[in-house]
């Protein structure tokens, strides 16, 4: 297993960035700004991109994995790597997500806890209905982690 940070021609992982986040133009608004970093075992497994928010805190933008290795541990593996990564630059990880229990354990698992939430985000924001685990997508809840 390797992970690899990005600085050129990020858009070449752009069909695992719109597993997290279904609309380009949305991803284009962080993607540059952001750092990336890739995890592979033999092959491609998870993306993430984390954005500078302030000098005490960044955001965890994307993290998605292909559909086919979900539950193995990368997201988790790949988490802990750039909560290291960054640890020394930031106090404070955000990540903000659709209020869907499983995703929302997986980073509490992840050592995030709740924040603040951001009403109607997904309505205000994206161009269509978003739904993960056939739960539309209205508020954005954030977690924050201590770095």
């Amino acid at each position: 297993m390797r992970i690899e940070k990005i600085v050129k021609n990020k858009k070449q992982y752009l069909d695992l960035l719109l597993l997290a986040d279904e609309q380009e133009d949305m991803i284009d608004k962080y993607l540059e700004s952001g750092e990336m970093f890739v995890l592979f075992d033999d092959d491609l497994k998870t993306v993430c991109v984390v954005v500078a928010i302030n000098k005490e805190t960044c955001e965890l933008k994307n993290i998605a994995t292909y559909k086919k290795y979900r539950g193995k541990g990368y997201a988790r593996v790949l988490i802990k790597y750039v909560s290291d990564y960054f640890k020394n630059n930031f106090k404070t990880m955000l990540v903000g997500t659709g209020e869907t229990p499983t995703i929302l354990s997986f980073y509490k698992s992840c050592g995030f806890e709740k924040s603040h939430i951001i009403k109607n985000f997904f309505i205000d924001n994206y161009d269509h209905p978003m739904y993960e685990d056939g739960i539309q997508l209205v508020d954005m809840v954030y977690l924050r982690k201590k770095l």
